[in-house]
């Protein structure tokens, strides 16, 4: 894939859509351009988080491990990135990701993705906004869990 169609795909990137593309150029030439076949570990929960992905091309699941096993908690798909909570927050792996078809993707290692955010604060608000809808969204997974196992009070005789 030529620079410009990398960079033509980060535009299409919600949190990139503002940025000049001379600026998206630098990013794309800067950043590594990965492959995964279908079953391949992007990153596994737990790893240092070095870098952040933007999927150009496939699909991928968010596996999280719990006591009684993995679960899926979310599905990536084009146009996507993942691997920035590691980054924004300087935490380890919150999650694994695994290919569900084959993908490509940028690597965007954290020094580039914190010198953009330096660079372009209002990538930030675009960050906080695709953060809080992740949340929203997790939120209102955990309650309709939480209600559908909560037993109904039986009545008192």
């Amino acid at each position: 894939m030529l620079l410009r169609d990398e960079v033509e795909m980060l535009r299409r990137v919600p949190i990139f859509a503002r940025i000049a593309p001379a600026k998206l150029k630098l990013l794309a030439f800067t950043s590594d351009r990965v492959s995964y076949r279908t079953g391949q570990i992007l990153f596994h929960q737990g790893d240092l988080g070095d870098a952040a992905y933007v999927v150009l091309a496939g699909t991928a699941d968010i596996l999280v491990d719990t006591p009684a096993g993995e679960i899926k908690v979310a599905d990536v798909e084009v146009n996507s990135i993942v691997g920035e909570i590691a980054i924004l927050c300087d935490v380890s792996r919150t999650a694994t990701v695994k290919a569900t078809s084959n993908v490509e993707a940028l690597r965007i290692s954290k020094e580039h993705f914190l010198k953009l955010l330096s660079d372009f604060p209002e990538m930030a608000v675009d960050i906080m906004r695709v953060l809080a809808d992740r949340l929203n969204h997790t939120t209102a997974e955990l309650t309709a869990a939480r209600s559908q196992a909560t037993p109904e009070p039986q009545p008192t005789h």
